[in-house]
């Protein structure tokens, strides 16, 4: 039987694919309707930054921030969970997508390679933001339910560092993906593994450990931040300069007048 050549391209979420973190962002969704109170986010914000500070694998630490996720939608509507991330989609993630990012996903696609996103998200949100931008599925943290409603617990483990590798190890057997010549793209050292997995790895706004094994590696590495901040600052500038330019010059402001 000949070896696969079927290839597909694994995206992470979180300032991968857009700016900031899409927990978060559901988070503050559900805050607003109610789910839980201020000092429940502002725990649950800090057990995450302190996470994200230490860059260490604690499992304690993980279990933490999984269980107090699923807490907050424990006895909710499936149904209710997603349209609160359409209207979480449409109101602050659409306007946070990076749009170089979702350009290479886009030339994957164009060269019949699937799109993946994997990521730590719940799979409701993951699958949404996957359909919204054509790609092919997504793979997410998912929320046990029963009879409709969510029982408070995860099915499986958050989908976070090595079990991103894992996933799509299980992802590429069940679809004939030959991972030697796929792709994937992450900006955290926490995807090092998912990155190892594949033979075309790339870092996207990478943090500092993972731009140093990046580099260390040859692996490509792509800034969208640091672009979109000099046309923040170029802009205005350019577009004063060339203001100043027509007032001083009379020939530009007959030209401009006529």
């Amino acid at each position: 039987m000949a070896p696969s050549t079927k290839r597909a391209a694994f995206f992470d979420v979180d300032n991968t694919l857009m700016k900031g973190s899409s927990l978060f962002l559901l988070s503050r969704g559900m805050y607003k309707r109610g789910f839980f109170n201020r000092r429940d986010i502002v725990s649950f914000i800090f057990a995450n930054a302190r996470y994200q500070l230490t860059g260490r694998e604690n499992p304690e630490e993980i279990a933490r921030i999984q269980n107090a996720a699923c807490e907050f939608i424990k006895g909710h509507d499936v149904e209710e969970i997603k349209a609160l991330g359409t209207d979480v989609y449409n109101k602050y993630v659409s306007q946070r997508l990076w749009t170089g990012t979702i350009d290479l996903a886009n030339n994957h696609m164009a060269n019949d390679e699937e799109v993946w996103l994997v990521t730590a998200t719940p799979i409701e949100l993951a699958t949404l933001i996957a359909e919204r931008l054509g790609f092919t599925g997504a793979l997410g943290t998912i929320a046990e339910t029963e009879g409709g409603k969510y029982t408070g617990r995860l099915s499986g483990k958050l989908l976070h560092g090595k079990e991103k590798a894992r996933a799509i190890g299980e992802l590429a057997e069940k679809n004939g993906f030959d991972l030697s010549s796929s792709y994937a793209y992450s900006d955290s050292h926490h995807d090092i593994p998912l990155l190892e997995a594949v033979g075309k790895p790339s870092a996207i706004n990478p943090d500092a450990l993972l731009y140093a094994k990046a580099a260390i590696e040859h692996w490509p590495i792509r800034d969208f931040r640091r672009r979109n901040l000099l046309q923040k600052i170029s802009t205005p500038i350019i577009a004063s300069l060339a203001e100043l330019f027509t007032a001083l010059n009379p020939r530009m402001r007959r030209k401009k007048s006529s």
